[in-house]
């Protein structure tokens, strides 16, 4: 795959978007397509905003700016794609219309293109299952904004051939991106491992342990971003929920990932986060930013639930080769900006201290949510850590 090859992206969306933006800057003629025509004129014009802030921030020249913009070709036919040998869908997430577009797309394309889809929570597996080829199938799963976020989980189907994984993470890294290989099971790395950061705060902020403002400013102390709350109201109250769903049905509603009642009332109630004006928090003209309490063993203690919980979540999917150590980590830094690899942080304290934060929490709650991970357990036996 080199920049002769052309790209196809189906969906104009912010995602879809975003990779077409990243496709061309690598050198791509990339083909733009929407069933809906004036999606992809918002999105051109939504792009050239994109390449003049580029070029009054010095980022890229005008000219640059100019060739980029010229290798992004509108389509507004699904047959103008037939010619690429690289194909990325980010539609709706729904497997039913993902599988009828992979039918119609390997019925377009030539024998050695590769289809892809930017799912973060259906099986690649089984939109491969529309194709008389499923071998040629393959996740890439892009984070938002895709031509800032580094990350890419490179998730391989059941029958993809070993070929493909390795030409899309070359292609990736000569993208610019890091690219990850992981296992195709639920949430796959990002949007499994992280799903406790949510989870786990609203289950402290039901119990009446801290506020949110609170808790949030906890997980600041501890270097990352944003609290689970903001961030939570950043994303999408629907959209997080959604995943969680997503994951929860997905492993045969494994109580680790059960959803959460705080964050059904939001989303019924239309609380959506910034996108609707109020979430968590209201983002309103005149909304005031709530004052969290400064209260040191409280925010021990809460950090200390939610990354005994994270960790657990890594541990595991370690334990079950979604990953390996070092991608799990990468993901995670590299993915949603968490200040270290959650496998690392776990080596700081050694594994035996984070299994005792985790039967601590078993014993008092009895609920399998807290059980620890066999990993976990055998590296504390054993006196291993992870890196």
């Amino acid at each position: 795959m080199d920049q002769s090859m052309k790209v196809g992206v189906i969906g104009a969306g912010t995602m879809g978007s975003g990779i077409a933006q990243v496709a061309a800057q690598a050198g791509h003629t990339t083909y733009l397509f929407d069933t809906r025509p004036e999606a992809v004129d918002n999105a051109l014009h939504g792009l050239s905003k994109t390449f003049e802030k580029l070029v009054q921030k010095g980022k890229i020249t005008q000219e640059e700016a100019t060739a980029i913009q010229g290798r992004i070709k509108p389509a507004t036919d699904l047959k103008q794609l037939a010619g690429c040998g690289l194909v990325i869908e980010a539609i709706v997430e729904a497997l039913g219309v993902k599988k009828a577009l992979f039918t119609d797309l390997e019925a377009l394309l030539t024998t050695d293109a590769v289809l892809a889809t930017n799912t973060s929570s259906l099986s690649i597996t089984a939109i491969a299952a529309a194709c008389r080829a499923p071998e040629r199938v393959i996740g890439l799963h892009f984070f938002n904004p895709a031509p800032l976020l580094p990350l890419v989980e490179v998730i391989p189907g059941l029958v993809t051939t070993p070929q493909h994984v390795e030409r899309a993470t070359v292609l990736m890294l000569k993208w610019g991106k890091t690219p990850v290989t992981c296992k195709d099971t639920p949430g796959f790395i990002v949007n499994r491992v992280a799903r406790p950061f949510y989870g786990e705060a609203i289950r402290i902020h039901e119990e009446g342990i801290a506020d949110m403002p609170t808790i949030d400013a906890a997980m600041r102390s501890v270097g990352f971003k944003m609290g689970p709350f903001e961030l939570m109201d950043l994303i999408g109250n629907d959209i997080n929920f959604a995943v969680t769903k997503s994951v929860f049905e997905a492993f045969f509603y494994d109580p680790r990932y059960r959803p959460s009642v705080t964050q059904q009332r939001q989303v019924e109630s239309g609380r959506l986060g910034r996108k609707s004006g109020q979430g968590y928090y209201s983002y309103g003209d005149g909304a005031v930013a709530p004052l969290a309490q400064v209260d040191g063993p409280l925010s021990a203690r809460i950090v200390e639930r939610i990354l005994a919980m994270l960790i657990n979540e890594a541990t595991d999917a370690l334990f079950l080769n979604v990953a390996s150590a070092r991608d799990i980590d990468l993901a995670m830094t590299k993915g949603v900006n968490y200040p270290k690899g959650l496998l690392r942080w776990a080596d700081e304290q050694g594994a035996a201290h984070w299994l005792t934060v985790l039967e601590r929490l078993y014993a008092d709650y009895g609920e399998d949510r807290y059980r620890p991970s066999p990993l976990l357990r055998r590296m504390v036996r054993d006196g291993k850590t992870f890196f």
